[in-house]
């Protein structure tokens, strides 16, 4: 692979945009190198500046569920684009995207759309404050939940200490609100709560996490959160930007059996264009403004091109129930491959896997949270995403994100892929 083109614009790049990239993880810092700076994709595949065709592996991050550039949606993009690319004023696009969202997912009433998942993560926990009028919130260490403040929290030294900031800008005021627990550790939460009686507005959580790799939650972890809500009047927000559409037609609700009190949504509702959206029961949504006090604007939301694309994606998953299934199967597929041949090895290794989302941890130890995840070794992992990297696979530059497959990955693809980890570890 010759990386000439990106190695120029990266260096470039740096010159006007801080770290040379507008989301961290794009910098390759985690696995070292130069970032790939790509020109195009198509379905399962996608081309850098150099000329270069990579495998795809994160599918934008999860939203290029049905493939890159896939037909329906570029179609519904470009047509929806000749009328107006933005309004600042209602239209039925975004009443007909809410209708369809609210028809594939459960206990949900009403669905506001934001920008992003981030914006829809902060509006949602902004609701849960406002409906119990409650100021601190439980999150998972390890969970994402984008970049606002209140989730921008690392854990304290103790069950009844507040989490400190873990990153410049926060301040401890907003830390003091923010609850830090163990995922996968029902117990430790039931202390939480303990400890801060009716003071806890609502617990975030991402039902599969995808932010430490790929981390399924234990049998009973999700339900016991769910009766811990209930019993202490706690409203249970599952951030479902990552899962929403992509687990299942109803996300990772649908898959679990269990529903939440808020539902943030992102990347596949939108198709791959920048949306976010968050969900609820008409008891708490008329909290909102304009209908009630709790206030959340922004001049994009509910962009025309942004729900065009994700009517066009959700009614492709919608009307085509085999997609998921078909994600299944090569999403299986490829864990059974990868495990035959890492068996061949010496190496320590863990696979995750829910559905379409995986990923590979070079460690002896059950990866079930963020200090099992942590253990990994990161410089094999380093070599192993280089080395897929020069034969073609694009993987996620990081030992905490999950891979994301798409419907356009063929069986051909996977085995391309087989190979190429085959050959790959015969360096280690």
């Amino acid at each position: 692979m010759i990386y000439k083109r990106s190695s120029e614009l990266f260096k470039t790049a740096k010159d006007y945009i801080p770290g040379g990239v507008n989301s961290p993880v794009r910098a390759f810092k985690s696995v070292g190198g130069t970032p790939i700076f790509a020109s195009e994709a198509l379905g399962a595949y996608v081309y850098d500046e150099d000329g270069n065709k990579y495998i795809d592996y994160i599918s934008s991050w999860g939203p290029m569920i049905l493939g890159h550039a896939h037909k329906k949606v570029i179609n519904a993009i470009s047509e929806t684009a000749k009328k107006g690319t933005s309004f600042g004023m209602p239209t039925s696009l975004e009443t007909d995207l809410a209708k369809l969202a609210l028809s594939m997912v459960s206990g949900m009433d009403k669905i506001r759309f934001v920008n992003s998942g981030t914006e829809a993560c902060m509006s949602a926990i902004r609701l849960a404050r406002g409906f119990t009028k409650k100021d601190k919130i439980v999150k998972f260490s390890g969970c994402y939940h984008g970049h606002s403040d209140s989730f921008l929290i690392q854990a304290g030294s103790g069950v009844v200490t507040f989490g400190t900031p873990n990153s410049p800008g926060v301040t401890q005021g907003t830390a003091k609100d923010t609850l830090i627990a163990p995922y996968n550790n029902l117990k430790f939460v039931e202390r939480l709560i303990e400890n801060n009686i009716n003071e806890i507005a609502a617990i975030i959580i991402e039902p599969v996490a995808g932010n430490m790799g790929c981390i399924v939650p234990k049998d009973g972890f999700i339900e016991g959160l769910r009766v811990l809500c209930d019993k202490n009047d706690i409203l249970l927000i599952f951030d479902e930007v990552m899962t929403g559409f992509r687990l299942a037609c109803g996300g990772a609700q649908e898959l679990l059996g269990v529903n939440a009190d808020i539902v943030t949504y992102g990347k596949v509702i939108g198709g791959g264009l920048p949306v976010g959206a968050f969900a609820s029961r008409n008891e708490i949504m008329k909290e909102l403004s304009p209908e009630g006090s709790v206030y959340q604007a922004g001049t994009l939301s509910g962009n025309p091109l942004a729900m065009s694309a994700g009517i066009a994606t959700l009614t492709e998953l919608k009307e085509n129930n085999g997609i998921y299934k078909s994600l299944e199967e090569k999403s299986l597929y490829l864990e059974k491959e990868m495990i035959k041949v890492l068996e061949k090895t010496s190496l320590d290794f863990k696979i995750n896997r829910l559905g379409s989302m995986i990923s590979l941890h070079f460690t002896s130890d059950d990866v079930i949270d963020f200090e099992t995840a942590q253990k990994g070794n990161n410089d094999k992992f380093k070599k192993y995403f280089h080395g897929m990297l020069k034969e073609g696979i694009y993987l996620p530059p990081s030992a905490f994100e999950s891979y994301f497959l798409n419907d356009a990955l063929s069986y051909s693809d996977i085995d391309f892929t087989i190979n190429a980890l085959t050959k790959v570890l015969k360096s280690f």
